[in-house]
């Protein structure tokens, strides 16, 4: 099995000839040019993951041919041979991007040791590149469940603001998906292939969240037997996610405003001011106005942070969206536990919709989690639900979500919940939208999606099926 395509570049025959052998040895894919014209028709024709090339030839330089290589293939590895070998040359071929520069007469150890370092950085750059790429996938707009109006509205929002360079600030109860939210706004925008790092400020002591943060020198304190680098350090050109940072003491709030507002930082023990690039994304469970107001969080910081504001609705805010949320969650972890669970029954899905979620998402999902481990047969069913849920439902202004025991189909949910909307309004459009959580174009589409309408007489204001022709 071949390692790696390799094109050797070389305009002396016998060194050309001389590589492949050895490169063949090693289990390369070989292929040689005598110049530069050539190496450049061939990739332009193939894709090579490593050229090999001499500095000097007689229609062009390596040189030349780097830069055009680039230009081919951003992403092949160019090593520069040369008897010419200068420090200004391999400094100028390293500037252009070269990956190593070695000096003829080649040896073997070298020339192979370079070449296997190059095919390591391509496998890295190859992994790393799939892994943004599933990062990306997972964290798009297009995947994140929520039909919900705010949902929609809050996706809408992340579009805008991804690729600049405001801070963020989410509200919302625990368990509705803020570092999710805070996760789509990194991975859409400009610094998606850089890092993200996240830290929970209310789960460490104010004692150790400054090193955490800012890093430290050697000897710092007790215990620093080396250099230590901070989360904003090293997560350079990328995000950093601070959650819960309404918990933060008001000394580390003055040392994180003066970081946002500097760009750059300080180690502990260190004198030398670092300059950074880092996103700040911020979240919180707190009301900070109310926190401002009792001197528990600092002023300066919150408008700091709250350039832009984003406000996540409870999943109570968004029943709507709890079947998606289901269906999602058991596909996930019939992967995880290898189970082939087809869907939850329609007595089972009345309970999710009934529940108060004190929890929200992070709740339903464990919930999903555990029915589908207990689950013997193809549905999950209500025995498969914790107590508290087959137990306790609330009662709310929402629409009573009376399901059919009939096996479900999502479809055929959403067309019932739609006339139940509609004559729980008396057949007002906009009433309906607001009871169900979605704004009145939206509703008028599904409507007529469904061929649902409402009878021409006003006093009469019920829901009929549209008959054709009518």
């Amino acid at each position: 099995m071949k390692k790696g395509q390799i094109l050797v570049v070389d305009d002396e025959k016998s060194q050309r000839e001389i590589l492949k052998v050895i490169l063949k040895t090693e289990g390369y894919g070989v292929q040689a040019a005598g110049s530069a014209t050539e190496a450049l028709r061939m990739a332009e024709e193939e894709s090579f993951d490593l050229v090999l090339s001499d500095l000097k030839m007689p229609d062009n330089d390596g040189l030349f041919i780097l830069d055009r290589l680039f230009k081919i293939n951003p992403a092949v590895c160019i090593i520069i041979m040369t008897a010419h070998g200068t420090i200004d040359s391999a400094v100028e071929a390293i500037k252009k991007g070269a990956f190593d520069y070695l000096t003829k007469p080649l040896d073997r150890e070298e020339l192979l040791i370079s070449v296997a370092r190059a095919f390591e950085k391509l496998n890295l750059v190859h992994q790393n590149k799939m892994l943004q790429e599933q990062l990306s996938e997972r964290f798009g707009l297009s995947n994140m469940i929520g039909n919900h109006v705010k949902m929609q509205e809050i996706f809408k929002t992340v579009r805008k603001i991804a690729n600049s360079t405001a801070t963020v600030l989410i509200f919302g109860e625990s368990g509705t998906g803020k570092e999710l939210i805070a996760r789509a706004i990194h991975y859409n925008s400009i610094r998606g292939d850089k890092p993200f790092l996240a830290i929970n400020c209310a789960a460490i002591p104010d004692t150790l969240i400054e090193s955490e943060l800012f890093g430290y020198e050697k000897g710092a304190f007790t215990g620093a037997t080396g250099r230590g680098i901070g989360l904003f350090e090293a997560a350079d050109g990328g995000s950093l996610f601070l959650d819960e940072v309404g918990d933060l003491s008001l000394t580390m709030q003055a040392k994180i405003l003066r970081t946002i507002q500097q760009r750059e930082i300080r180690r502990i023990g260190g004198r030398e001011e670092i300059k950074i690039d880092v996103r700040v994304i911020a979240a919180t469970n707190k009301n900070l106005e109310a926190e401002i107001q009792e001197g528990s969080f600092r002023e300066d910081l919150f408008y700091r942070l709250n350039v832009i504001s984003i406000g996540l609705p409870s999943l109570a805010e968004r029943a709507t969206d709890i079947p998606a949320l289901t269906d999602h969650f058991i596909e996930k972890y019939n992967q995880r536990s290898d189970k082939r669970i087809k869907g939850i029954s329609r007595p089972a899905l009345r309970l999710l919709l009934d529940y108060s979620w004190p929890g929200n998402v992070r709740q339903l999902e464990s919930t999903i989690e555990r029915a589908v481990l207990l689950c013997e047969g193809e549905t999950i069913e209500t025995e498969d639900l914790p107590q508290e849920i087959r137990l306790k439902s609330f009662s709310s202004d929402r629409i009573a979500f009376d399901i059919p025991p009939q096996g479900f189909s999502l479809e055929e949910f959403e067309k019932e919940l739609l006339m139940k909307a509609m004559e729980k309004s008396n057949g007002v459009i906009a009433k309906a939208a607001k009871l169900l959580g979605i704004s009145y174009r939206t509703l008028q589409y599904r409507l007529e999606k469904f061929n649902i309408r409402k009878e021409e007489d006003p006093l009469v204001r019920s829901i009929l099926p549209m008959q054709k022709g009518k």
